[in-house]
């Protein structure tokens, strides 16, 4: 009899982020160093110049990445000047893990500080152009909390996050 496969594999959530970046063999040392991630798998094209997927796990998440390969539209934000998107990442100490990321080559966004919403918070962007919002959660607030502080938040401050 046949064994039965999971529809989602072990150590997979329903929901796993992919990355399409520049020079994936650079950005799979660049996450090591910045957020701790363990490599589990790379597949390159028979030349070995292309990275068409790299499996990495960071925290209890998985991370799925390749170079770009327009052939296919894959491009990293790099080709846009920009992103649409963001990795929201919840880290038990984020003023070490924003540091960390900043020494490791990330861009400094928005520094780390308290947030209105309960977490401490800060953004950097790799050197492929991702934007991470690394967070670690301090105060559990009530939508009626959240919505004040919200609220004194954008008066003070319009362009806050």
């Amino acid at each position: 009899m046949a064994k039965q496969v999971k529809p989602i594999p072990e150590g997979a959530r329903s929901m796993t982020i992919h990355l399409n970046v520049r020079d994936a063999a650079k950005m799979i040392e660049f996450y090591k160093k910045a957020f701790g991630a363990k490599e589990i798998t790379r597949f390159a094209d028979p030349s070995g110049t292309t990275i068409m997927h790299a499996m990495l796990t960071i925290g209890d998440s998985q991370l799925m990445l390749n170079d770009e390969f327009p052939p296919m539209q894959c491009f990293s934000p790099l080709a846009y000047e920009g992103t649409g998107t963001s990795i929201y990442h919840y880290v038990e100490n984020v003023d070490e893990v924003f540091d960390r990321a900043v020494k490791a080559g990330a861009t400094v966004v928005m520094p780390v500080q308290d947030m209105f919403w309960g977490d401490r918070y800060g953004l950097v962007k790799d050197p492929s152009g991702h934007l991470w919002e690394l967070a670690t959660h301090k105060e559990d607030l009530s939508p009626a909390e959240m919505a004040k502080r919200g609220e004194e938040a954008m008066s003070k401050s319009p362009d806050c996050v």
